[in-house]
């Protein structure tokens, strides 16, 4: 079977993860990685046995490469997605995908005109409970959504340093509102702020309206002295709460509560394997460029909405 060639630009903490499982994949095949500085490329390099660079550009000059996934700063990641659509990669890109939604268009736009995937890391989407519970909802087992919310906290993340909490962490539950409920919010009201971080957000409570009367809560900070990560939906015939940690799940019926359990399954891996798939056999990825957009808009929504204090229509 043909391996897909990739490469990881941007060798920080999760940067490294990508390029352990593209190591680890029977699909794939890491030729090359690239960070601004050479000593973490180096090492990274040394212990996979592949070549380092610090300038990308040179290094699709150099090397046999399919695809990218980019781990970069959130100011960089489009500067490095147009630059690797322009010499012919596929490209997974983190989350936010890009600095501005303008930005996103241009590489949604550029993604298409080469013919090139273009898939965006919401990880949350490829976490085997998230799937298990698309599949209760879609098989109507917990009847009407009334409402959803989402709950995801923890201390400051030392690497963050270009984007406060709504684009990093937020963000993600954004998507999966969307993903869930099925179609995207007509409108969004939120509150953030600082209380220890001068630069960005540390906190942001933000609600989104759907169609019908549905609504969608979601909390997130870098406050919060443990880390929390969860989900709760809320039918007419069922409540259904999942922790994404440990992919637990519990069903609450008006007669029962059940607790089916599954083996755990890195969703990181999930993710990049299913990317490289999509390239191997042709088909759209399960978070393309446009939901990518689509979250950062509706982040931006949000920031605009705690910004003035008032609800933000998105259409």
């Amino acid at each position: 079977m043909k391996k897909l060639k990739v490469a990881v630009i941007g060798i920080g903490f999760w940067g490294k993860n990508h390029v352990r499982v593209f190591n680890e994949l029977s699909e794939t095949e890491v030729v090359a990685v690239c960070d601004m500085n050479p000593e973490r490329a180096g090492a990274v390099a040394e212990k996979f046995g592949i070549k380092s660079y610090t300038n990308s550009q040179e290094m699709f000059e150099k090397e046999m490469i399919d695809a990218v996934t980019l781990c970069v700063w959130s100011t960089n990641l489009a500067e490095e997605a147009v630059k690797a659509l322009k010499a012919g990669k596929h490209v997974f890109v983190e989350k936010p995908m890009a600095s501005s939604t303008g930005e996103a268009r241009k590489m949604i736009e550029l993604a298409s005109t080469k013919k090139l995937h273009l898939a965006v890391g919401f990880i949350e989407r490829f976490n085997p409970a998230v799937q298990r519970f698309k599949k209760l909802i879609e098989n109507g087992e917990i009847g009407s959504i009334v409402s959803a919310a989402g709950k995801r906290v923890s201390r400051w993340p030392e690497r963050i340093g270009d984007v406060g909490v709504v684009k990093d962490t937020a963000i993600h539950d954004i998507d999966i509102m969307r993903y869930i409920l099925g179609e995207d919010p007509i409108a969004v009201y939120a509150n953030a702020g600082s209380l220890k971080h001068r630069r960005f957000e540390d906190y942001a409570q933000i609600m989104l309206t759907f169609s019908g009367g549905r609504t969608a809560f979601i909390e997130a900070n870098w406050l919060t002295p443990y880390k929390t990560r969860k989900l709760i939906v809320t039918g007419s015939k069922a409540i259904i709460s999942l922790d994404y940690i440990t992919q637990e799940m519990s069903i609450e019926t008006e007669g029962q509560t059940l607790t089916p359990r599954e083996e755990w399954r890195e969703p990181l891996k999930l993710e990049l394997q299913h990317f490289a798939e999509c390239i191997l056999e042709n088909k759209e990825p399960l978070v393309t460029g446009l939901d990518g957009l689509k979250a950062l808009e509706i982040s931006e929504a949000a920031l605009k909405s705690a910004a003035k204090g008032g609800l933000v229509k998105l259409r």
